[in-house]
């Protein structure tokens, strides 16, 4: 097969979505397109449009214009949706534009949301969770494997795995990585620990004590250090009763330090207070002495 026949899909990021490059099908013009003939696509990997950044680049666009087209691709006789630039969209709706300049792209349904996500991971407009959801999506749609999806996008098959287990963590950690309450480094820490509800209280003290992700590290390698390794003796391991883990939770908040409950099948087991440092030390025990008085 020829150069000029390959699917740009095979060509790698840079030859996908290179905005000065862009080969437009049929003509080398920019069209100007009415916004009323534009539509979003509602397969757009990104979900979340911070107001503020989107109000600064409609003033910007109110005193200069659009400088960067947007790209669309014609849906039906002259109304178009959008594959590239929503965000260029939304701010010139704002801007109170009636026209935008626009390239007309020729390209198949099943290849939109490939270059849209790829536009977006480009310029690190997405946020993870929303990365993660584009590649199920892309991996569910159109029945790749992460190998195929691999080969397609151009990212390397452990990036696309460490991003689809990011769906596994509780709903409220999602959410935290969505709004930038913790990074990547806190969330792929925390797929560390089995127990959800353990995943949950970890993610709590990381927003309570403004824990790094070595610091989160650390704390989730002592809890898998404390947690009693599963031998085979033909019995069953017995679970922790619901109380212990609301005990621990309780002497968590009440000390202001991460305490470690373990015990063991015969529910003996020990309760560790951390510290770290000689001043936090001195806060852990000036709470044992208020106890006694």
């Amino acid at each position: 097969m020829s150069k000029q026949n390959k699917s740009p899909l095979g060509r790698g990021i840079e030859a996908l979505i290179s905005m000065d490059d862009l080969k437009i099908n049929g003509s080398s013009s920019i069209n100007e397109i009415e916004l009323s003939k534009i539509h979003p696509n509602p397969d757009q990997p990104r979900s979340v449009f911070d107001q503020e950044a989107l109000e600064e680049l409609a003033a910007s666009i109110r005193s200069f214009g659009l400088v960067q087209p947007i790209t669309l691709r014609e849906i039906r006789p002259d109304h178009y949706q959008i594959i590239s630039g929503e965000r260029r969209y939304k701010a010139s709706l704002m801007a109170g534009l009636t026209a935008i300049p626009a390239y007309i792209r020729t390209i198949e349904d099943e290849n939109v949301m490939e270059i849209a996500l790829i536009e977006n991971i480009q310029r690190e407009d997405l946020n993870p969770i929303e990365i993660a959801l584009a590649f199920q999506n892309l991996i569910e749609t159109y029945s790749l494997t992460q190998d195929k999806l691999s080969e397609r996008i151009g990212k390397k098959r452990a990036t696309i795995s460490n991003f689809l287990r990011l769906l596994k963590l509780p709903a409220e950690i999602q959410m935290g990585l969505k709004d930038k309450k913790i990074d990547m480094g806190h969330a792929k820490a925390l797929l560390g620990l089995e127990d959800m509800s353990t995943q949950l209280m970890v993610y709590e003290q990381i927003l309570l004590y403004g824990f790094s992700v070595r610091k989160t590290e650390e704390i989730i390698r002592t809890l898998n250090e404390e947690t009693p390794n599963n031998k085979p003796s033909g019995r069953t391991k017995k679970q922790t009763p619901p109380e212990y883990k609301l005990l621990k939770e309780h002497l968590t908040r009440f000390f202001g330090s991460n305490v470690l409950f373990s015990c063991d099948e015969n529910m003996k087991g020990k309760i560790t207070i951390p510290f770290q440092s000689e001043k936090d030390l001195e806060r852990i025990v000036r709470v044992f002495d208020a106890l006694k008085s």
